[in-house]
C-alpha cells in the first residue's frame, strides 16, 4: 500500500468522527506490515487531516481529537524493535545524522535541542517540517556560531522556530536534544556536514528516566537564564 492509499484510508475513517474497531484492527494489522516511514506518514498525515476540523471547534473538534488520539496510540510504537534503553552512533559517516533525522521525524509534541551549531541542510529540513506540522521545537544555540556562513540557525528563527541565543562572552557549547520528554540525545556530535563526513564524533541516545529529566531541567533552566538576559 503506498502513501496516497494510506491518506485515503485514514479520510475515510475520519468521515464519521471515529475509529472503531474493526478500524483500529486494521491499522494494528498494517502497523506490523509497513515501513518505519510509512508509520511515520500515517502518523504526521493524521496530525495534519484532523487540523483543520480542530481549530474549527465545537463538537467535531472533540471528536477529531479521540479519533487522532486513537489513530496516534493504534500504530506506537511503531515497530517492537525500535525499543530501546540506550544506544549509540559514530562518524564519519551518516549513522549519527541519520538517527537525529530519525528522532526529529518520530516527535510527535514536542523537541528540545541545545546544539553548538546547526548547518547540516538535511537536518534543519526535518527541524522546520517537525515545526510545521505542529511539533513545538525549541533551540539554544550560540550566537557566535549563528551568524557563521552556512549556519542554519538565523533561517530557522525566520520560519517560526523558537530560537534563543547566547550573547555571553562564552560558548553555549552543549549538544544535545530531548525529543517528547521521554528521549535524550547527547555527544560531541555538532550538527554539521563536516561531522558526519570527516570528524571522529558520537552521539548517545538513552531513555533513561533520570538522565532525562537532568537534561529537561538543564534546557529549561538555561532558556529561562537567555531569556531574561
Amino acid at each position: 500500500m503506498d502513501n496516497a492509499a494510506l491518506e485515503k484510508l485514514l479520510e475515510k475513517t475520519l468521515e464519521d468522527f471515529k475509529l472503531d474497531q474493526d478500524e483500529r484492527n486494521m491499522f494494528r494489522e498494517l502497523s506490523e506490515e509497513l515501513r518505519d516511514d510509512q508509520l511515520r506518514f500515517i502518523r504526521n498525515k493524521s496530525f495534519e487531516i484532523s487540523k483543520s476540523y480542530i481549530e474549527k471547534g465545537g463538537e467535531n473538534a472533540i471528536r477529531t481529537l479521540n479519533w487522532l488520539n486513537r489513530i496516534v496510540k493504534t500504530i506506537q510504537p511503531l515497530k517492537k524493535n525500535t525499543v530501546f534503553s540506550s544506544e549509540a552512533c559514530f562518524s564519519p559517516g551518516n549513522d549519527c545524522r541519520n538517527k537525529i533525522i530519525s528522532l526529529i521525524n518520530d516527535a510527535i509534541k514536542k523537541i528540545d535541542i541545545c546544539v553548538f551549531t546547526i548547518s547540516d541542510n538535511k537536518i534543519t529540513k526535518s527541524i522546520l517540517l517537525a515545526h510545521q506540522r505542529g511539533v513545538e521545537v525549541s533551540i539554544i544555540s550560540d550566537n557566535d556560531k549563528a551568524n557563521d556562513k552556512g549556519s542554519d540557525i538565523n533561517y530557522l528563527f525566520e520560519k517560526g522556530v523558537a530560537v534563543v541565543l547566547d550573547d555571553s562572552p562564552y560558548h553555549m557549547h552543549h549538544k544535545f536534544a530531548i525529543f517528547d520528554n521521554k528521549i535524550l540525545l547527547n555527544g560531541s556530535f555538532n550538527w554539521t556536514r563536516s561531522a558526519t563526513d570527516y570528524n571522529e564524533e558520537n552521539i548517545m541516545i538513552s531513555k533513561e528516566f533520570g538522565l532525562v529529566q537532568q537534561y529537561n531541567k538543564k534546557f529549561i533552566s538555561l532558556k529561562n537564564s537567555l531569556d531574561q538576559s
